[in-house]
This record gives C-alpha cells, sequence and structure tokens, in this order.
C-alpha cells in the first residue's frame, strides 16, 4: 500500500495553553536558552584559549558543550518563538528535521557522556598508563565514534516515521517533534514501527545508563586504594559526572524505555533533557572543577582587566 500524506503541517500545543502561563514560559525559556548559549560557549572558548584541549578530560568536555548547544537549539528557538504565537505550527519537513535534530545530538551526548566516563576511569584507576592509554588517536577515534553513533541510532526513528502516512488530526500535545506524539497521529497501525523505536532508543539509553553506573561504580570502589587528596579530587570530578547523568538520564529513561504510549507529563520530562541538563552542564562542570576555574579567571581576568589575576 503507498503511502498517503495529506499533512503539509502540525500543530503544536505547546506547554500551556493559558496566556499568563505562555508569557512565563516565554520570558524563562529565553532566559535558559541565553545561559546555555553564553554557558556552554564561555567553556569552549576557555578550553581552546588556554590549550586545555590536548587534555583529554577537556578534549571531552569540549564537546559535550558543543553537542549540548546544537542539542537545545533543535527545540529550544522554535519553543520561544511559539509563545508568542496564537497558533504553534512547523511544516512537515520542519518537523521530521526537529526529529534528527533531537536524536542526533540527544544519543551523540549519551555517547560523550561513556567516553568522559571511560577517560575518569582510565585516569583514576590506571594513572600510570593514562597518558599512554588516552592518547590523542584514541581520543579522536572516541569522538568520532560517538558522532557516528549518534548519526546512525537517528537512521531508524527518520526513517520509520518518513514511511508513515499522516492524512489528519494533525495536533501534537508537545512542543516539538518526537515519536511517540507522531506514532499517535499516524493514520495506520503503528505497533510495529512503536516497538523497533522503543528497542532502539531504550536500548541506547538504559544501555548508556548501565554502562555509566557501572564505571561510576568501579572509580567509586577504587577510590578506596586512594590517599585522601586522591579521593577528594578524584569525587569532586565523578561528583559533577554523576549528577549530569542523574539529570540527563531520568527523563530520558522515563520518556523512551516503555511502550508507544504517550503522558501529559511527557513534555514536562522533556524540558529537564532538552534545556535544563545543557544548562546545568557548564554550571556543574566548572563549579567543581578547579582547573577550569582556574582558567577561566587567568584568561577572562587578562582579556576583560588588561592584566592577569594570579590570585
Amino acid at each position: 500500500m503507498g503511502k498517503t500524506n495529506n499533512v503539509t503541517e502540525f500543530i503544536f500545543w505547546g506547554l500551556s495553553q493559558n496566556p499568563e502561563v505562555e508569557e512565563l514560559c516565554l520570558v524563562m525559556f529565553l532566559f535558559f536558552y541565553t545561559v546555555i548559549l553564553l554557558g556552554n560557549l564561555l567553556i569552549m572558548l576557555t578550553i581552546c584559549l588556554s590549550n586545555l584541549l590536548k587534555m583529554p578530560m577537556y578534549f571531552f568536555l569540549n564537546s559535550l558543550s558543543l553537542v549540548d548547544i546544537c542539542f537545545s537549539s533543535a527545540t529550544a528557538p522554535k519553543m520561544i518563538v511559539d509563545q508568542l504565537a496564537k497558533v504553534k505550527t512547523i511544516s512537515y519537513e520542519g518537523c521530521i528535521l526537529q526529529l534528527f535534530g533531537v536524536h542526533f545530538f540527544g544519543c551523540t551526548e549519551i555517547f560523550i557522556l561513556i567516553a568522559m566516563a571511560y577517560d575518569r576511569y582510565v585516569a583514576i584507576c590506571k594513572p600510570l598508563h593514562y597518558m599512554t592509554i588516552m592518547d590523542q588517536e584514541r581520543c579522536n577515534k572516541m569522538m568520532l565514534g560517538s558522532w557516528l553513533g549518534g548519526f546512525l541510532h537517528t537512521l531508524i526513528p527518520v526513517s520509520l516515521v518518513l514511511q508513515l502516512p499522516f492524512c489528519g488530526p494533525n495536533e501534537i500535545d508537545h512542543y516539538f517533534c518526537d515519536v511517540h506524539p507522531l506514532l499517535r497521529l499516524a493514520c495506520t497501525d503503528t505497533h510495529l514501527p512503536g516497538g523497533i523505536m522503543t528497542a532502539n532508543s531504550g536500548t541506547v539509553t538504559l544501555g548508556g545508563f548501565v554502562i555509566l553506573l557501572i564505571s561510576y561504580t568501579v572509580i567509586l570502589v577504587s577510590l578506596r586504594k586512594q590517599s585522601a587528596e586522591g579521593r577528594r579530587k578524584a569525587l569532586s570530578t565523578c561528583g559533577a559526572h554523576i549528577a549530569v547523568v542523574i539529570i540527563f538520564f531520568g527523563p530520558c529513561v522515563f520518556t523512551y524505555m516503555r511502550p508507544d504510549v504517550t503522558f501529559t507529563e511527557d513534555k514536562m520530562v522533556a524540558v529537564f533533557y532538552t534545556i535544563i541538563t545543557p544548562m546545568l552542564n557548564p554550571m556543574i562542570y566548572t563549579l567543581r572543577n578547579a582547573e577550569v576555574k582556574n582558567a577561566m579567571r587567568k584568561l577572562w581576568g587578562r582579556k576583560v582587566f588588561g592584566k592577569s589575576n594570579d590570585k
């Protein structure tokens, strides 16, 4: 049977239909998105201009900041503009593009977080071999693998949605195009594509979460052999990573590790992994990392005030 597609655009319900709540959302999310852009750009500039990019941990942190900017940009600008619109529409092509962006950058972020956990494992459990194991070539391969893995994962939901016929209605109870809301609108049986998508996204999300839990458990157990100072430094760094993992993966597991059903809470939960996590990452990583804080103080003290601040 050929695909019949009468739908050329979709209409979002957004986070709320209440005009007062929409005004509040506009101000709030405009602020959040500004913080995401400025915070992550500040980290990237600091790492690149302070020669920290040669160190594996900051090489991965730089990439995480880039992905956070791209990931939030897939949904936030459209959501902010929609708060001003009476009818929140998106074209069919725009919807597919948004679906691609959310899954591509979201999945790439999962793989980068795994790479960062491996980097911390080597640094804490095999400190004498750290520079040999985590050389530039391996870091580049891990980064390439993260982006490639994100792309391959994304091909499945996008290709499945492209094959679905949409003949109306075209209203989505969400603020961006995602798999579950689109499956509900398809005018065909979606049990098979729904199962494939749950298996695909669920495997990446739960698999990534389990790998990270195991790696940080191994790291924390190995800390017993470290000195008090070594333990303190390692816990500070790992604490930041674990905080990011919980904030990011909790909502992702809730959304993608279940059968093809939608809940009204989905869009509120999605705010956490599409907006809140990219906003908190710069704060968590800089506030818990003395090296980044010192680099920022020296670099921006010199640039802004014309002298080095070496306090």
